[in-house]
């Protein structure tokens, strides 16, 4: 099969070597070497993303507008098949686009400093204000919903309802939880509804591995852009709370792990404030804290309603899995919240020094 996919990209696949790349979970990595060059090839997951197309009409657009506004910004953009397309199609199913591998770059995995939080929260804030005056309604949505947290809360609903005894007996504690910060919906509702914080165009999975960095830890550019679309950038701040504050992620079972780190706060605040600070309104400024709750707020009923509906979505390895994801995310939830006044006085002092990390 790659035979053909490497020849549908001009690459000879007799003087290559193929292997296995990255910890991703939704597209299938491949590093591709050969003697003169080194290439990412990716296969799309069309369960997930059901019109690969329009994921590689965003990318050629937002390649086009950057090539025009900021030709030195890093774009790591697909490299077009022999005919010109940007996928190419080994069978039904089978969706492949190839990158180029960018040269003593490097992603990790997991926040260890603050630098690394600053960096990230610097290249995310870089990417959406570089394609500030980018028109966003000319971006398809690759991911109908992805955000959509009114609709995650009606699921939620849902699921709670018509789950088998045994589950929402076992739940039962983390249902409740769940209503209780219902004021998170309503708060969201408010924003959306009186139009007080405006679409642009975000990345919307902000996860550490999305960022390129050099060897000595600076950001290089973002990456993974299947997600891009247009939204608000509560998501993107939001889920860079939910990934980077703690030091343990979502699959951990022990609950007195979870605590908020204040300095990786402050990192992600100083540097995305340092690229969106003039971009953003004062109202969206105003809600940079709420981001984290609702992102935080948002998995979690996600993963206790697919628990609830029977572990219908995301993959388990034990049967009570997605409800310890929850009850991991419920914590961080309330620790955040927890946090809230000291998290107030942190954007203050970032404020007096907004450049020391």
């Amino acid at each position: 099969m790659f035979d053909n996919i490497l020849q549908g990209f001009g690459i000879d696949p007799n003087d290559c070597h193929i292997q296995p790349f990255g910890p991703g979970l939704i597209n299938r990595t491949y590093k591709v070497s050969s003697r003169s060059k080194e290439y990412i090839l990716q296969r799309i997951n069309v369960n997930v993303f059901k019109s690969p197309e329009n994921i590689a009409r965003n990318l050629a657009l937002l390649q086009s507008y950057l090539e025009k506004t900021e030709p030195e910004y890093l774009f790591v953009a697909p490299i077009p098949s022999v005919s010109g397309d940007l996928l190419v199609k080994a069978s039904p199913g089978n969706v492949f686009r190839l990158f180029p591998f960018v040269q003593g770059s490097q992603t990790i995995n997991s926040i260890s400093s603050e630098r690394q939080a600053f960096e990230a929260a610097r290249q995310f804030g870089k990417f959406t204000r570089l394609l500030k005056d980018f028109e966003t309604d000319q971006l398809e949505y690759t991911l109908t919903d992805f955000h959509n947290l009114p609709l995650r809360f009606e699921q939620f609903k849902e699921a709670s309802q018509g789950a088998v005894q045994e589950r929402s007996g076992l739940a039962s504690n983390e249902i409740k939880e769940a209503y209780k910060y219902q004021y998170i919906l309503e708060t969201y509702n408010q924003l959306i509804a009186n139009d007080e914080i405006p679409l642009r165009v975000i990345h919307h999975d902000t996860k550490i591995s999305n960022i390129l960095f050099d060897d000595q830890q600076n950001g290089l550019c973002v990456i993974d852009l299947d997600t891009v679309m247009p939204g608000y950038y509560l998501s993107d701040v939001g889920d860079m709370m939910r990934t980077y504050l703690s030091a343990v992620n979502e699959e951990e079972a022990d609950l007195s792990k979870i605590y908020i780190r204040e300095d990786v706060f402050s990192a992600i605040y100083k540097g995305y404030m340092s690229e969106m600070g003039s971009v953003l309104t004062e109202k969206e400024k105003r809600c940079f804290i709420f981001s984290g709750k609702l992102m935080i707020y948002m998995q979690a009923l996600r993963f206790l309603t697919d628990f609830l509906d029977n572990d219908a979505y995301y993959e388990t390895k034990y049967p009570e899995h997605n409800l310890v994801r929850a009850k991991n995310q419920l914590r961080l939830l309330s620790e955040y919240e927890k946090a809230g006044e000291t998290l107030g006085h942190l954007i203050t002092k970032a404020q007096k020094n907004p450049l020391s990390v």
